[in-house]
């Protein structure tokens, strides 16, 4: 195990190193100057002293290899910048956004496993039932449907003609409840249509018939057998699909005006502030990266022959 670990913090090293360059590069060959969106050009008189004043303070005027090894080296100090718009600390910025990202996120995967658990099980264990039926095609509604029209049909009728719930901000509980059903709603059909496929599959191994007859009842081997088996394919395609995850909040926290990370970005995107969207992309590789090495990780955990085989390999 300590062997894994090690490997995963080396791979670890040489991704953050990757992602920081291709995030640096792709950020500053995008159309658009962000010292004349600082400047308001458009709307401003400015002379061209003054332009190249803030260049230079910014140091824009440096060669693009030396900004990338100056930017670096700030990370190496755990210093992410300062916001051009704002001058805010990036770190700062990102962290005041992050618990309302998370909780967007949470409820958004809560509402998912309330749906897909239960569908996707049924779906299984009552195959070609009407049950199965209706449950596979809410599943191909659910993943055809886009999660801003989703949100837009929320909010026309739970939120306006009904006035059951509010469609904006964050103020308690109660306004995380349409962002987090639209969310969930969203990704659920993916996971039903999985878990069905994986748990069919698991009812047709060896073990299951061996269980029963041996005399176990169907929900014991459901439960204790099955079910264990299933939550590795289904556990991977959620570390895959996290990018995935991450990109559905920001479309729904720009939809509910929700003000997480994904606005931030989206307002930072629209004013070319650099620091932030570098900040930005860092920490979600970093995110991504480290969720998908717990779930490799974990396969450890729920898959006892992987540990034979590593054992063995090791022995």
């Amino acid at each position: 195990m300590l062997r894994i670990i090690i490997r995963k913090l080396m791979e670890t090293a040489g991704f953050v190193l990757f992602i920081t360059l291709i995030s640096f590069l792709f950020i500053r060959l995008a159309p658009g100057d962000p010292v004349l969106t600082i400047l308001n050009v458009d709307e401003l008189s400015v002379s061209r002293e003054q332009v190249e004043a803030l260049r230079e303070e910014l140091g824009f005027n440096q060669p693009l290899l030396l900004q990338y090894a100056m930017w670096l080296w700030d990370l190496v100090r755990l210093d992410f910048g300062q916001s051009f718009v704002t001058g805010q600390p990036v770190v700062e910025m990102i962290i005041s956004g992050l618990p309302a990202t998370l909780e967007l996120a949470g409820g958004g995967l809560l509402v998912m496993l309330v749906i897909a658990l239960p569908l996707g099980s049924l779906s299984a264990l009552y195959r070609d039932r009407w049950i199965d039926h209706v449950s596979r095609g809410l599943a191909i509604i659910g993943a055809a449907v886009p999660s801003f029209w989703l949100g837009l049909l929320l909010i026309d009728w739970l939120g306006v003609r009904w006035a059951w719930l509010p469609t904006m901000g964050r103020d308690g509980w109660i306004t995380l409840v349409l962002p987090s059903l639209t969310l969930g709603l969203a990704i659920s059909g993916v996971y039903v249509r999985l878990l069905r496929s994986s748990l069919l599959d698991s009812l047709s191994q060896e073990f299951v018939r061996a269980a029963r007859a041996r005399g176990y009842s169907e929900w014991r081997i459901f439960r204790v057998h099955v079910f264990r088996h299933s939550l590795p394919p289904v556990i991977t395609v959620f570390g895959v699909s996290l990018g995935s995850l991450i990109g559905g909040v920001i479309v729904i926290e720009v939809l509910f005006a929700y003000p997480g990370i994904g606005k931030l970005i989206v307002d930072s995107i629209r004013q070319r502030d650099y620091p932030v969207i570098q900040g930005y992309i860092l920490l979600m590789a970093v995110i991504v990266f480290v969720v998908n090495t717990m779930v490799d990780l974990s396969y450890r955990f729920l898959n006892p022959e992987l540990r034979l085989k590593e054992q063995k390999a090791g022995g």
